[in-house]
């Protein structure tokens, strides 16, 4: 019978996070090939091979699992259990130099995002939460603060450059200063412990870019949604046409009211 507590998951999916950190370490300012995917995005070598290091990782323990994963898809049929997958969330980052990305493994349960683990392997920072039962960041529960003036916060803003003028400003004097990283993954888990207060990006996430990530959010306290204030979850979504706002409750409305 499967581990109702997570606990085992948990453990193999921070063992692929970290063989995948490891071989984006041994590759970091190394890489050999960069192919572009489409005209703003790439992929190397390190995204390959971590992601075949994480899948086989998980299915050496869970080989009757389903996954989803960037570069390789869906593997095996629709299932209960779904590992969802980005091996390297942030490789334009990584393939300039810019030590910003990092490995996100969710596990979703009968359509229910319910595990993440979100590795930076340049700080050696591991986030992790379980539905439930607290968001973590290597060990040591975190919980976002919160902040009670909004002219305080620090939020990641991801807008559109055409037609978004006016929702940017609003950000901007609303707010102490904004912040775009390069890392959905990464920025959006730092929801849960307050180095950003709030995520908000219009559009151009991907499942994989969020399952993790938003896991952890919530379990830090924030209040994740669509930037139209739906459940944050859909499977059906098309890649790139997800957009969140997730931050603390107090403030949530706000952030999605300056988006109108």
């Amino acid at each position: 019978m499967p581990d109702p507590s997570l606990d085992r998951e948990l453990q193999v999916a921070i063992a692929a996070a970290s063989t995948a950190g490891a071989i984006h370490g041994q590759l970091y300012e190394r890489l050999e090939r960069i192919v572009h995917k489409s005209e703003k995005d790439v992929v190397t070598e390190a995204d390959h091979l971590s992601e075949a290091a994480i899948l086989e990782t998980i299915r050496s323990v869970f080989p009757d699992d389903a996954f989803l994963a960037e570069e390789s898809g869906t593997s095996g049929p629709a299932a209960e259990r779904l590992w969802v997958i980005d091996p390297l969330d942030g490789t334009v980052n990584y393939a300039n130099g810019i030590p910003f990305f990092a490995v996100s493994i969710g596990l979703v349960l009968d359509g229910h995002p319910v595990l993440g683990v979100v590795l930076d392997p340049v700080r050696d920072e591991l986030f992790h939460a379980i539905a439930g039962r607290g968001a973590y960041l290597d060990g040591t529960a975190i919980h976002n603060p919160g902040k009670d003036r909004m002219s305080d916060a620090v939020v990641h803003l991801g807008l559109p450059r055409s037609g978004f003028a006016r929702q940017t400003s609003r950000y901007r004097r609303a707010v102490r200063i904004t912040r775009q990283m390069g890392s959905a993954t990464l920025s959006l888990a730092y929801v849960a412990n307050g180095r950003f207060d709030a995520y908000v990006q219009w559009q151009g996430l991907s499942t994989w870019d969020i399952c993790a990530a938003g896991v952890i959010a919530i379990e830090g306290g924030a209040v994740v949604t669509t930037t139209l204030g739906n459940h944050w979850w859909d499977l059906g979504m098309p890649s790139r046409s997800i957009g969140i706002v997730a931050a603390m409750p107090q403030h949530h409305g706000t952030y999605l009211e300056m988006l109108r």
